[in-house]
């Protein structure tokens, strides 16, 4: 320490490595560290206790007397360190530890001081403090690599500062490329306390068996992060277990708990992780794991969407309870993706569309029209595989809907007409209807409204066929809006009306405020615009009820034209700085690009 420590500390200062989680050798005992206190602070050895008991008496004795700082390094836990405190006095105590040492806490008042990753600026100094400018500046993506599989691993970075220090030669990219290539394994080195995976091992050796267990289960937990319900179920526990288990990896520096109570493990944590998952125990883990996030995200979606026609999910799981279907799925999206890649991985070809269809509704109204496609993507190459023809059509219609979305024409009619062959094929009306109507509404996507009525009149003739009313009611809107794009205004108040009817009777709030929309897009082109922007507000009422930001944004689109017709011009204005918000938040740059020039030509014309 420079002067102003001396100062602080006047009497000096005892320094000790507890060996708590050294690889080579085992915790040093209590009493042979006091020895070395005691002889530093001029006790002679015949004067000296045998006890530890005794030794830590005469020690605090002796540093209540004194001003020191006490360095406690690496320790084990609570009880190595316990009798080397000084006690009362004028001390200053620092312990290190791998371990939160929680016992110091509630019995002895310490305070806990967290050390976490460091930033990337943080990160980045070290590696320059190291190796030099220069040389990070010749390799900038080598760099950033480095900082990004290490993810500003203090220890990792070190280890690779420290080979890269000593062969001044060897390239930045070489050593990124081995952590890329090998994870943990290319951070081991024949030095023990150069050595990742041994440090990591002696951290591993300290925990319980069932600890240990958890830990390398979670290593091939499925995404990025986890919850207390999905770690009980991939390991098996009660939650109560699981929470303890959980806490006991925290306490050891193998797993963080973000502050909304999701666990994770830094990536090279979790590669040792899943080097250590029992063989015996990965495939129940995680087909338990993935039945829970698949019947949760259906229960989800039936909370989200009710009037959703159900499907028959295949495998035994027990939903979690939710009293936020939303927020639920917003937490657990990247995993409910990667238990999806999971299940196509492990052949569960049933559970890949099944997650699918379980997520359509968070995708639609939030406006994930990527992460449709993707899911979508992973559900096609299983589909193959299924035993259901219509579960294969479904697969292929979805697919082919999704990119319509995306606005990808081409490829949303290549899938939507596999699918109708497929349907037509095995003779299924229900799916011919359902591929009718995507075709409609993709043909209405590319503006081709002659194709989108051919379309949206079969659709309506097979479900009448059928005889369910909401998709009859469906059908019928589509039909009212394909009409209206090609100026048969009376056909298109007539169906539309007629679907809103249904709608209301069967209490079906998400078609009624689709309609309700139909309707204003078919007044204002009737130039009816007063009515236009009464049907599009109560339109709009609906859409935000459910949280379906997505339809929202085109009916507030909509509706500042009708109030541009009207002349109502602050009016235009405020709903399309709505729309615009909601398309950029959607990443919908043409959308908003469009909304975005009708905002300016108001500003010119002002």
């Amino acid at each position: 320490m420079g002067p102003r420590g001396t100062d602080l500390f006047p009497d000096g200062q005892l320094f000790a490595d507890l060996r708590g989680f050294s690889p080579d050798s085992s915790p040093l005992e209590p009493g042979t560290v006091l020895r070395g206190f005691l002889d530093a602070l001029g006790v002679e050895d015949d004067k000296t206790p045998a006890a530890t008991e005794a030794r830590s008496a005469l020690f605090r004795s002796l540093a209540a007397e004194r001003r020191m700082l006490i360095v406690l390094d690496n320790a084990a836990t609570a009880d190595q360190v316990v009798p080397l405190l000084p006690g009362a006095g004028q001390c200053t105590v620092v312990v290190t530890s791998r371990r939160v040492l929680t016992g110091l806490v509630t019995r002895h008042g310490a305070r806990h001081l967290d050390l976490n990753l460091l930033s990337d600026d943080e990160a980045r100094a070290l590696l320059e403090q190291r190796l030099g400018a220069a040389r990070l500046a010749a390799e900038p993506d080598a760099v950033t690599a480095l900082l990004g599989y290490c993810r500003r691993f203090p220890l990792a970075l070190g280890i690779l500062a420290g080979r890269a220090a000593t062969q001044p030669h060897l390239r930045l990219g070489e050593l990124a490329d081995e952590v890329r290539d090998f994870g943990v394994d290319a951070l081991d080195d024949d030095d023990p306390a150069a050595s990742l995976p041994v440090v990591l091992a002696t951290s591993y050796q300290a925990l319980t068996a069932q600890q240990q267990e958890v830990f390398g289960l979670l290593g091939i937990a499925p995404g990025p992060d986890i919850g207390l319900p999905a770690a009980a179920s991939l390991t098996g526990l009660t939650p109560a277990r699981a929470a303890r288990a959980l806490r006991a990896l925290q306490e050891a520096s193998l797993l963080d708990r973000g502050a909304d109570g999701r666990y994770s493990m830094h990536d090279l944590i979790r590669s040792y992780a899943a080097s250590k998952a029992p063989s015996d125990l990965r495939d129940a883990a995680l087909d338990r794991v993935v039945d829970f996030y698949l019947h949760t995200a259906y229960t989800a979606d039936r909370l989200l969407n009710p009037l959703r026609p159900p499907i028959q999910l295949t495998s035994q799981g027990t939903p979690h309870p939710l009293t936020d279907p939303l927020a639920w799925v917003a937490a657990e999206h990247t995993c409910l993706m990667a238990a999806q890649h999971t299940a196509a991985d492990r052949g569960r070809h049933d559970v890949v569309w099944q997650l699918a269809w379980s997520l359509a509704t968070y995708h639609y109204r939030g406006g994930h029209r990527h992460a449709e496609v993707a899911v979508w993507r992973v559900a096609a190459d299983s589909a193959g595989h299924l035993s259901d023809p219509a579960d294969h059509c479904r697969t292929l219609r979805s697919l082919g809907t999704a990119h319509a979305l995306l606005g990808e024409h081409e490829e949303a009619v290549r899938h939507l007409k596999q699918a109708l062959a497929l349907a037509e094929h095995h003779d299924d009306l229900t799916q011919q209807a359902h591929t009718r109507h995507s075709l409609a509404w993709t043909s209405t996507m590319r503006g081709d409204d002659r194709e989108a009525l051919h379309h949206a009149r079969h659709t309506l003739d097979l479900h009448r066929a059928l005889g369910d009313p909401l998709r009859i009611a469906r059908s019928l809107n589509t039909v009212g809006w394909t009409a209206a794009s090609l100026g048969d205004h009376d056909t298109a108040r007539e169906h539309c009306l007629e679907a809103l009817a249904l709608h209301r009777l069967h209490h079906n709030p998400s078609g009624e405020a689709t309609t309700l929309d139909s309707l204003g897009y078919v007044e204002h082109l009737s130039g009816n615009h007063d009515q236009a922007v009464d049907h599009y507000r109560r339109s709009l009422v609906l859409y935000e009820a459910e949280g379906n930001s997505v339809e929202a944004a085109h009916t507030l689109d909509r509706l500042g034209q009708s109030h541009l017709a009207l002349g109502q011009r602050d009016q235009a204005r405020s709903v399309w700085l709505e729309a615009l918000e909601l398309y950029r938040q959607q990443d919908k740059g043409n959308d908003a690009e469009r909304v975005q020039g009708q905002l300016d030509a108001l500003a010119e014309e002002s």
